[in-house]
């Protein structure tokens, strides 16, 4: 725990950091700790350390997990003495998992398309549960990063119909920015985020964006300076990941579209 400890204390001071050069209070960014591919042991000894919020890739994975973190969950034993934490899914789901994924998680921060925003209001309904849920935003040429083109037919067909889907509740967006481009690259990718939350604020008033999650270990800072809301963050708090060779996934579709392994 030591070692957890201290990674923290670091990124803790890298983030006032970037809030005092963005003039920012550090009461306004969410921290999140993305414990993918690591132990329920591990979230355990970070949420001891006071982190609350957690992200995870697969659901699979954490479906293997859950149990053993029941006690920290919003109705455990430890939560009920203490605040309880939260997970949410930020790695690309398939529409054929929403009902399975909106039983496990807290909330799903990378819905990408209508129809899998339908599977997952079906879910919540019959889980009596509203389920929040972020909208990933594609501002990377790279293929194999997931999110919805933000001119597509399909995001204007997503936001009039987000309103009618009573069991979601949208908190605002996610986005990854392009892996190994110079700094004003990520800082346009994070700025451009930005500027279409505000756009979409004020065309769709009955939704909500007042979440904006951006930046992980490598370029948070930048992400903080550009409005990011929420960071995520995992190598710098937990240490190296196993090389993906070791990583076991659910199918090859989810594996392609984990957004820490496309930013290594």
């Amino acid at each position: 725990m030591n070692a957890l400890r201290d990674n923290l204390h670091r990124v803790e001071e890298a983030i006032a950091a970037a809030c005092k050069r963005a003039g920012r209070s550090r009461g306004e960014i969410e921290l999140m700790a993305v414990s993918k591919t690591y132990p329920a042991a591990t979230i355990d000894q970070a949420a001891r350390l006071g982190l609350r919020v957690f992200g995870e890739n697969r659901v699979q994975e954490f479906a293997a997990k859950a149990g053993d973190i029941a006690p920290w969950r919003a109705d455990g034993a430890i939560a009920a003495s203490d605040a309880p934490i939260f997970v949410h899914l930020i790695g690309h789901l398939q529409s054929n998992k929403a009902a399975r994924a909106a039983e496990l998680f807290d909330a799903i921060d990378s819905v990408d398309s209508l129809r899998l925003a339908e599977r997952l209001n079906e879910a919540a309904g019959n889980l009596h549960k509203r389920l929040p849920i972020l909208l990933e935003i594609k501002l990377s040429p790279e293929e194999t990063k997931a999110g919805i083109d933000p001119g597509s037919t399909e995001l204007a067909q997503l936001f009039e119909r987000l309103p009618d889907l009573h069991h979601l509740h949208l908190r605002g967006l996610m986005t990854i920015a392009p892996w190994g481009v110079p700094e004003d690259v990520t800082r346009a990718c994070f700025r451009s985020l930005r500027q279409l939350r505000s756009r979409w604020a004020y065309e769709h008033k009955r939704l909500n964006f007042d979440v904006l999650s951006m930046g992980m270990s490598g370029d948070f800072g930048i992400a903080i300076e550009e409005g990011a809301t929420r960071i995520r963050i995992g190598t710098a708090l937990f240490g190296k990941r196993p090389p993906a060779s070791e990583q076991q996934a659910d199918d090859p579709e989810d594996f392609a579209a984990d957004p820490e392994e496309l930013a290594k």
